[in-house]
C-alpha cells in the first residue's frame, strides 16, 4: 500500500475526490503540503506582499480541494496545472481589485483638501496625514470617502462591495485609531 508521500499528484487528487474517510484527509493534507509553497511563491512574485501571498494560498487550495471533492476537475493528473491556473486567475483578480482601490484613493485623497480650522483649535495636518497613512488601505478609503467624499455608509458599501453595517464598523475602528494616533506622540514623524 502506498503512503500519501509516495503518491503522484494525480493519485492524491483522486484520493481527495474519492472522499475516502481513511485516506481523504491525509491526501488533502499532502496535496496542501506539496502545492501551498508553490502558490505562496507565485503570490509573492506577482502580488509582492507576504499577506496577500498567504491569502492567495488559502483561496487557491480551498478552491482546489472543494472542486476535487465535488468531482469538478476532469483530469486529476493535471491538478498541478489547475492549481497554477487558479493561482494566476485569483492573483489577477486581486491586482485588479487593488487597482480599483488605488483609483478610489487617488480620487478621494486630495492633498489640498485638509485645511486648518479657523479659531483657537489648530489641526495638525502633518500628524493627521501620518495617522491616515498608518491605517489599513480599506480603513483609509472608508474614512476618506465618508468625510471628504461626503458619502453615506450605504454609498461607500456599494462602491467597495461591502455591507453597510461593515462599513460602519470599519469607520468606527478607523476613527478610534485616528484619535489614538492624534493624541499620542507617535503620530509625529
Amino acid at each position: 500500500m502506498q503512503t500519501t508521500f509516495d503518491c503522484s499528484d494525480g493519485d492524491l487528487a483522486r484520493a481527495v475526490a474519492a472522499r475516502d474517510p481513511e485516506s481523504g484527509e491525509a491526501a488533502e493534507s499532502e496535496l496542501y503540503r506539496r502545492f501551498a509553497p508553490r502558490v505562496r511563491l507565485y503570490g509573492l512574485r506577482h502580488l509582492r506582499e507576504e499577506d496577500a501571498a498567504r491569502d492567495l494560498v488559502q483561496q487557491v487550495m480551498l478552491l482546489a480541494i472543494e472542486k476535487l471533492r465535488g468531482g469538478l476537475i476532469r483530469d486529476a493528473d493535471q491538478i498541478g496545472s489547475f492549481i497554477l491556473g487558479t493561482s494566476r486567475t485569483i492573483a489577477k483578480d486581486l491586482k485588479r481589485l487593488e487597482r480599483r482601490r488605488e483609483k478610489l484613493r487617488e480620487t478621494f485623497m486630495v492633498p489640498d483638501m485638509v485645511a486648518a480650522p479657523a479659531g483657537d483649535t489648530m489641526l495638525d495636518a502633518d500628524r493627521l496625514e501620518s495617522c491616515l497613512a498608518r491605517l489599513g488601505a480599506r480603513e483609509r478609503v472608508v474614512v476618506l470617502m465618508t468625510f471628504y467624499g461626503e458619502k453615506t455608509a450605504s454609498e461607500v458599501g456599494r462602491e467597495l462591495g461591502v455591507k453597510e453595517g461593515n462599513v460602519r464598523v470599519i469607520r468606527h475602528r478607523a476613527i478610534e485609531r485616528l484619535r489614538t494616533c492624534m493624541g499620542s506622540r507617535e503620530g509625529v514623524q
